[in-house]
């Protein structure tokens, strides 16, 4: 199917997209950037699901101390991610992502089964809420949340630093 956009060889990359392999991706970079979009609800996370591909990769990049990321919804792939002790991997952090003030404001707030402010919070971690669509970037050693999409550069940002 053609593109009908710009940039045409756009239309073919789902045509060359990969599954993920944790075993090699972890390897191969020195960064990870989880964007973010309501389609990360159901493509990031499965509630109680803890042997999916994302939940593996986040928990094993976390753990080299590489720079891991996620921008607005993008944080949903930190929901079922554990710590090799079992608890979740937000807990105790400083975090942001897509807030329910937000959520409501787009009219998605009945619509997806939690947000990232509120799950965040009840797996324990410290989360940051400015107000609604204004930039707001946390970084907690390694971790690096932005809340929405006008966070973007300022969570980029993070992770340029983070690379050194």
């Amino acid at each position: 199917k053609k593109s009908k956009g710009k940039a045409p060889e756009a239309g073919n990359t789902l045509q060359n997209a990969k599954a993920i392999d944790p075993a090699t991706t972890v390897a191969q970079f020195d960064a990870l950037f989880f964007a973010g979009g309501h389609g990360t609800v159901a493509d990031f996370c499965t509630p109680g699901v803890l042997d999916c591909p994302v939940n593996s990769l986040v928990e094993k990049f976390y753990s080299t101390g590489k720079p891991l990321a996620a921008v607005c919804h993008g944080p949903m792939c930190l929901m079922e991610a554990k710590r090799p002790d079992g608890e979740p991997l937000v807990k105790g952090l400083n975090v942001t992502g897509f807030s329910d003030a937000e959520e409501v404001a787009v009219g998605m707030a009945g619509l997806v089964p939690y947000t990232p402010e509120s799950q965040m919070k009840v797996l324990g971690a410290n989360v940051s809420v400015a107000d609604p669509f204004t930039a707001n970037a946390c970084r907690d050693g390694n971790l690096i949340t932005g809340q929405n999409p006008q966070s973007s550069e300022a969570t980029a940002n993070l992770v340029v630093q983070a690379l050194g």
